[in-house]
């Protein structure tokens, strides 16, 4: 039986998106799991996964700290000495990637999406592209979830011995199963994500006051991922806004929207955009690769230019003008996208082969 350690940054994203190949991999092999959080170790530990608990500072940017992450990487490693690791996320990619390399042991990179580091100029950006080199060098695959990262990385020459283009995660569709259109009444756009400015907050917010009206709703769900609590507060005590909170089952909550709002600067591949897409719902989407793939423009939803509030307002003003029956064959539309192309099954057997090649 082979050992397979996999590095990530959140319990919650590992069992979300990618339990399914979790469970496949439990078939045959020994899975050990290296993670900074309890929010689904739970679940994790009952399934047969092994979990070591590994700090990380997901945002910050102290070499003291990261330091202490490729260490700890290291230890982990040379205890364990796995057969393989895949390492998903940008500090284990970077930092374990590396470690693995020196100990010469092989190694699955999953890109997920590279956030604003690559908007960056001068110093700041030479050690991004350094430290992702040094990480990917020695990759046995690089799994993109969309062409743009993949081409970023091919111009500043980060590269593995190969790379592999795949659907983001796909989606679960029994687990985001069909769900028929609200009754015709209140519209209720729904913004979906960590609250955060590249998430485009503030160009949410700004359309809820310019749009807001008796007839419709604009509801947020996900957690303060900065300092926005307050003016989240205030906004609902003036009836601008409903927080509906963090909470790990998300499909519920997208079967009472009308239309998914993913307003952010960057993506990987959006999980929001096509978890919603899969229950039948609308979505009205930055148009950046990452959300443009897995939605089509009068279609599925609407595309809007990120971080500006104008063209994100006209982009909803169209799904408010749309009939009832227009939104909900917009969302069976949507639905059958996923069903063609975003099927989780897809992406797993794309990490098997070229897992089982390696091993």
């Amino acid at each position: 039986m082979s050992t397979i350690l996999i590095l990530t940054n959140s319990s919650g994203g590992l069992y979300d998106f990618r339990n399914e190949l979790l469970v496949k991999l439990l078939e045959s092999h020994r899975v050990i799991i290296s993670l900074p959080d309890e929010t689904k170790v739970k679940e994790l530990k009952e399934e047969g996964c092994e979990i070591i608990t590994t700090p990380i500072n997901r945002r910050g940017v102290s070499p003291a700290e990261d330091g202490k992450l490729f260490f700890a990487y290291m230890g982990l490693l040379r205890k364990i000495k796995p057969d393989l690791v895949i390492t998903y996320t940008i500090k284990p990619n970077i930092y374990g990637g590396f470690a693995c390399r020196l100990l010469r042991i092989p190694y699955i990179t999953t890109i997920t999406g590279l956030g604003g580091a690559f908007d960056k100029k001068g110093l700041f950006l030479k050690m991004i592209v350094t430290m992702y080199r040094m990480g990917m060098k020695k990759a046995e695959c690089v799994f993109f979830q969309n062409t743009e990262n993949r081409d970023i990385f091919a111009g500043y020459q980060i590269r593995g011995k190969k790379d592999r283009l795949v659907k983001g995660s796909g989606v679960n569709l029994a687990r985001h199963s069909f769900e028929e259109y609200p009754a015709d009444g209140k519209t209720v756009f729904l913004f979906v994500g960590r609250v955060m400015k590249e998430r485009g907050i503030l160009e949410y917010l700004e359309a809820a006051v310019c749009l807001h009206r008796e007839d419709a709703e604009f509801a947020i769900l996900g957690y303060c991922d900065e300092d926005y609590q307050d003016i989240l507060n205030e906004y609902e005590e003036k009836g601008v806004i409903s927080q509906w909170g963090f909470h790990t089952e998300v499909h519920p909550f997208l079967a009472k929207a009308s239309a998914i709002v993913v307003a952010s600067f960057h993506e990987g591949m959006s999980n929001a955009l096509i978890e919603a897409a899969a229950t039948g719902r609308a979505v009205i989407a930055s148009d950046i690769s990452g959300c443009r793939e897995a939605f089509e423009e009068g279609v599925t939803g609407f595309g809007f230019t990120p971080g500006n509030a104008g063209d994100l307002i006209r982009a909803m003003e169209k799904f408010l003008e749309l009939s009832h029956e227009e939104k909900a064959a917009m969302g069976k539309a949507a639905r059958k996208k996923m069903e063609l192309e975003f099927d989780r099954k897809i992406v797993i057997d794309s990490y098997m082969e070229e897992i089982n090649n390696i091993l």
